[in-house]
């Protein structure tokens, strides 16, 4: 493991994504037990995407008092129901949810009837109380959340919006085998704004595979900016991030 500080983020490498997978879930852990420890609680977020697999069956084995712990998520597609093969509400379900049973989970239904009621529900939801841990990803844009360049702003007014997806972003979700074809994946999203993360008290990052590696090296080693919006991420007082050898095969200075 190789580990090293860019600007406020602290970096750690592993040579496998197993490896990569069990310290993250580990760090999770931890983070989360001293949480409760020290308050009693703790509100979490969640991410989804193929790269979060084995972080999310890791962190199942760990001990957790989940009756403890309040669940919300990043994003939904707008359009589609809960049951939709794609549906982020169906993946923490089936993925690690329905087992844990935290003590409540707020789920983005990008179904609403109305979505600016369930951007207003979801927005106060959040700021009720200090989130305490965000577990989060990148996507191959750069993304973070739906947070897509061109739409990501480092100064948001607002904690959740809704967004259009840009062209790698979908092609990204259709990539990863989430839809039957490119046209089919959702052109526009419910997400979590980059204000709503970096509220977060704490930031675990995890961002493994070569078709990462551009992202990584765009966030860590070029312009801390919108257009590559997990740059941002350096900011953040409190943030780590995760990386197998091929998300981190281009960093020129590791």
């Amino acid at each position: 493991m190789k580990s090293k500080k860019v600007n406020s983020l602290s970096l750690f490498v592993y040579d496998t994504l197993e490896e990569m997978g069990k310290a993250s879930a580990r760090h999770v852990a931890e983070t989360l037990n001293q949480i409760i420890n020290d308050k009693g609680n703790a509100r979490l977020i969640l991410a989804t995407g193929t790269s979060q697999f084995y972080f999310l069956e890791q962190l199942q084995k760990e001990v957790l008092p989940w009756d403890k712990i309040t669940v919300f998520h990043l994003d939904e597609y707008v359009g589609i129901a809960d049951n939709h093969p794609a549906s982020f509400r169906k993946y923490l379900k089936t993925r690690i949810l329905d087992h844990v049973k935290p003590k409540k989970v707020f789920y983005l239904n990008g179904d609403a009837h109305s979505i600016h009621n369930e951007i207003k529900r979801y927005s106060n939801a959040l700021s009720k109380h200090p989130i305490n841990l965000a577990c989060i990803g990148i996507g191959e844009n750069g993304h973070l959340a739906f947070n897509d360049p061109g739409v990501a702003n480092f100064n948001d007014s607002q904690l959740v919006k809704s967004v259009f997806l840009d062209q790698k972003c979908r092609q990204q979700q259709y990539n990863e085998g989430w839809f039957d074809t490119l046209e089919a994946v959702p052109k526009e999203a419910l997400t979590l704004t980059i204000k709503a993360i970096m509220n977060v008290e704490q930031i675990s990052c995890i961002a493994p595979e070569t078709r990462k590696a551009k992202a990584v090296q765009d966030a860590l080693e070029g312009v801390i900016s919108e257009a590559c919006p997990a740059s941002v991420l350096r900011r953040h007082s409190n943030a780590f991030l995760f990386l197998d050898l091929a998300a981190a095969a281009r960093l020129k200075d590791l």
